[in-house]
């Protein structure tokens, strides 16, 4: 039986995440290779109604009755199901709901259904919202994210623009790296461009760290990712890694391995600002050769440049 209400989980982005899983294993508009839930045995675009909307309501408001007994905090209500959460036509009702909790509402949306109306309309009156964008190519789509046979990617596109430009919340995006299909440099960098079209709070790069609906996908390597950073960097204000590695702290606290990690973890450092972190924590560059040799962190050339950037984890097939 699906467990509507999880968590709530610890999230760089959101927080102390209570999930909301509105969706059964795997309603989707996408088969990504990528997927950590596994292949979509069929995809579909018809919205329709998978739990009522009571049941959702009832489960939401007594785990959050639950954890505020024993004195838990809880950040956000998060909609992360286990497939496209805008194929929940309930959504809107379930959110508006949910607004008695006096919680914020965030929704993770692979963003394929906001050429519609009432897809916007809905999934609008979260407080925030992330839209997937892992290519503007629709060959690279097609092979990376698998959508349904009836949807075209310039529709997809325009629909996040016109969703961005109404949206009244905090936006930000989405984009998986998967070695070979769309981590080439022109490809991101056309994609960043895209995303930096939407204006979104943070432009997310992730890669694939656990398991994959195919074993074919996997991560870039750490030299590449960095390429993708930088890509990134020229188009939109505020880029971020999401490689699996939750950061304990940001600047310096005077543990400088704990910082060094942290930070890496988020935003590949050039040599002389991992320099200056080290001279806050007073310590040495022995710091950086130990974590080099322990592969902990990867040294990454790039434009004439050095930078440092943490290991993360390879899927596992």
């Amino acid at each position: 039986m699906t467990q509507i209400a999880f968590g709530p989980v610890p999230s760089r982005r959101l927080g102390q995440s209570l999930g909301i899983n509105n969706i059964p294993p795997k309603a989707c508009t996408y088969s990504c290779t990528y997927c950590q839930v596994g292949p979509t045995a069929q995809t579909s675009l018809a919205r329709r109604a998978f739990y009522p909307v009571a049941q959702i309501v009832a489960e939401v408001t007594a785990r959050v009755a639950a954890l505020r007994a024993r004195g838990e905090r809880i950040d956000h209500l998060t909609f992360v199901p286990d497939g496209e959460p805008t194929l929940d036509v309930h959504l809107g009702e379930v959110i508006a709901q949910l607004r008695t909790l006096g919680i914020p509402v965030a929704a993770i949306s692979n963003g394929s259904l906001v050429w519609r109306e009432d897809v916007r309309a809905e999934l609008g009156t979260a407080d925030w919202v992330s839209l997937k964008v892992d290519s503007v190519d629709e060959a690279v789509w097609r092979q990376l994210n698998q959508p349904h046979a009836d949807l075209r990617l310039d529709t997809v596109l325009a629909g996040m623009l016109e969703f961005a430009a109404a949206y009244r919340g905090c936006l930000v995006t989405e984009t998986m790296l998967v070695a070979g299909v769309n981590d080439d440099e022109s490809r991101v960098d056309r994609t960043a461009a895209f995303v930096a079209r939407l204006r979104p709070q943070t432009a997310y790069l992730l890669v694939p760290t656990r398991p994959t609906a195919f074993a074919t996908a996997r991560a870039p390597d750490e030299a590449v990712v960095t390429r993708a950073y930088q890509a990134f960097v020229r188009h939109v204000p505020e880029v971020e890694l999401l490689t699996g590695g939750e950061p304990a702290a940001f600047g310096a606290t005077g543990d400088a391995e704990t910082d060094l990690l942290s930070t890496t973890a988020v935003h590949p450092m050039r040599e002389t600002a991992v320099r200056e972190l080290l001279a806050k924590d007073g310590a040495t560059w022995d710091v950086v050769e130990r974590l080099l040799r322990a592969r902990q962190l990867a040294a990454v050339e790039y434009r004439g440049e050095r930078f440092y950037i943490r290991r993360f984890r390879r899927a596992a097939p």
